[in-house]
């Protein structure tokens, strides 16, 4: 029988609220910063969470991928024994030539019932493609977009599955809204943080899973000058757009070339059909791996 979402809520223990957030970049913070480091829509949403004690943990690491929270951050986080954990991530997959969507399902489906599995109310969120957020030309924008849509569709589906809070964050507004976000077009701005805390506060407030004040969509810092952002672009930008070229450019260039091909022959639809065989594959298997569990 699929979960009810937070319904595990009423089998939390007595004490303090412990908030685990997993994840990569966005999670971590980055975007919104706060003294020498990082604060970020978890650290927003965590003093939102109740009047009383809430002990808030950010494992979540800039970079990581599904891998790491599987192999890494999750291990941590089983020991801290949340009541409440996130897991948004997936974007730096996309990002990497070894993208395989099956073996991103076959991670995320290992976390969430992990985290589940101890009990705690599991939080998700799907997220927009990068190529559209930086601005790409369709020839490069298309295979991204294409690979997000899978990582999305199977959050969507993995958290129906485990009974998770999902947001869905790949679209709206807040997307294309350039207040929002920072000088990499990839991180949300202090503001974008703010809104991604406010909605997953509406969310649990909705199932009667946070107690504490909303957080404030109004930032408290005003926003990176345009001098700042050039300079960020010019300085960290580069060197963060080297490193993904060296990893993701020569496969994104084959890919970029096979979109030009098929668009001239009018068979485009032929990698969407593609892309979507491969995640309902991805998603069958872990299917049927459960049947052959419950056997």
């Amino acid at each position: 029988m699929r979960p009810v979402p937070g319904a595990r809520a009423s089998r939390r223990r007595e004490g303090p609220v412990r908030f685990v957030a997993l994840g990569d970049s966005l999670t971590e913070g980055v975007g919104d910063p706060a003294g020498d480091g990082w604060r970020g829509w978890a650290a927003l949403l965590a003093a939102g969470l109740g009047t009383g004690d809430v002990r808030f943990t950010n494992l979540a690491v800039s970079g990581s991928q599904t891998r790491d929270v599987l192999e890494r951050q999750l291990p941590t986080a089983l020991e801290l024994r949340p009541d409440l954990v996130s897991v948004v991530v997936g974007v730096n997959d996309t990002l990497r030539c070894t993208f395989d969507i099956e073996a991103v399902a076959a991670r995320l489906d290992q976390v969430y019932a992990a985290c589940t599995g101890q009990g705690a109310v599991l939080l998700t969120a799907c997220l927009p493609d990068p190529g559209r957020m930086l601005g790409l030309p369709g020839a490069l924008a298309h295979p991204l977009a294409r690979r997000q849509r899978a990582v999305n569709t199977v959050v969507h589906a993995l958290s129906d599955r485990y009974g998770a809070l999902h947001l869905h964050a790949c679209e709206g507004d807040w997307v294309t809204d350039r207040a929002m976000w920072s000088a990499d077009r990839l991180h949300p701005g202090e503001r974008g943080h703010r809104q991604l805390a406010l909605r997953f506060h509406a969310l649990l407030a909705e199932h009667g899973l946070a107690a504490g004040p909303a957080p404030s969509p109004e930032p408290e810092s005003p926003g990176p000058t345009r001098s700042a952002s050039w300079w960020w672009l010019a300085t960290a930008g580069t060197g963060w757009v080297a490193r993904r070229c060296t990893d993701l450019l020569p496969q994104l260039l084959t890919l970029a070339a096979d979109e030009l091909r098929h668009r001239a022959r009018g068979t485009s639809t032929r990698l969407d059909l593609r892309a979507s065989a491969a995640v309902s594959a991805a998603l069958a298997a872990l299917s049927g791996a459960e049947q052959a569990d419950a056997a």
